[in-house]
Parts: C-alpha cells; sequence; structure tokens
C-alpha cells in the first residue's frame, strides 16, 4: 500500500464539519496487535470529536498536506512527514483540523486494547461500542441489592 497514492473508499455519514475517508493499512498486513488506518479529509473538516483514549495510544504520521492538531498544549500545525505520539489518558487527547487549501491524510496506528474513549468538550464516554453522558452519571452503588433478595 503506498500511502499517497492508495485509493480512499467512499466515507461514512457524518455531521457536517466532520467529513472524512478512511482505510485500514492493517487489515492489508494481518496485523492483530497493533491497528493502522489511513484518514484523508478535505479543508474544512476535522477528524473526529477532540477525544483521549484509556487503555489505548496512538501515533499519527501526517502523509499529505498540513493539518493541525489540538491537544492539551494548544494548537499547531504540522506537515507531511511529522510524527505525534498520544499516550492513554488526559495527556493524549487530540484531533485535527484541516484548515489548508489541500487535502491532509494522516496514517494513524493504535494499540489495539480494549478500554474506552473520553470526550472533554462533548461530555461523553464510549466503551463497548456505545457512548454515554458523564452527566448521567449514578452512584456505584446505585440499583444494586442483594442477590439473593433479588
Amino acid at each position: 500500500m503506498n500511502l499517497r497514492t492508495a485509493p480512499m473508499p467512499p466515507g461514512e455519514e457524518t455531521p457536517p464539519g466532520f467529513a472524512f475517508t478512511e482505510v485500514s493499512a492493517s487489515e492489508r498486513s494481518g496485523d492483530e496487535l497493533i491497528g493502522a488506518t489511513l484518514y484523508e479529509f478535505e479543508p474544512g473538516n476535522q477528524l473526529w470529536p477532540y477525544h483521549f483514549h484509556v487503555g489505548n495510544e496512538e501515533w499519527a504520521v501526517v502523509v499529505a498536506g498540513t493539518p493541525t492538531l489540538r491537544a492539551p498544549g494548544g494548537e499547531r500545525e504540522l506537515r507531511p512527514g511529522d510524527v505525534v505520539g498520544f499516550a492513554q489518558g488526559e495527556g493524549g487527547a487530540h484531533t485535527f483540523y484541516n484548515r489548508s487549501g489541500e487535502p491532509a491524510r494522516i496514517l494513524l496506528f493504535s494499540t489495539l486494547r480494549r478500554g474506552h474513549v473520553v470526550y472533554p468538550d462533548s461530555g461523553k464516554v464510549g466503551a463497548g461500542g456505545r457512548y454515554f453522558r458523564v452527566a448521567d452519571a449514578v452512584d456505584y452503588w446505585d440499583g444494586e441489592g442483594p442477590s439473593e433478595k433479588r
């Protein structure tokens, strides 16, 4: 797979401002412990909501374009060849914007461990393919009682 010329299939349905296309690089190579996905997004779009992972780490390699990285330390423009790592936890929060006049391509590597994702801007948590608002959190003992009484 050539990262600069790989054909990109049509993108999934997303809200306005989040349009992107993606193709798995790890499926082509048969990897099982490290995921690799190539993303392309047009000017004016953001690649996912701002988020961080618990249980997973990621690396991003800029293949083409000049995307802007948002991380806890602020924003900075990246260029082809730049590599950025995202540790698990709040310190690894990230998203990318394309504020340039050309498409941006990013190869994202990820450990393929179970974990959860937190979206600090919207107050959500994702786990097991489902998403929940942190504001709806309940006490640990809410709804619990001794098993023999049920």
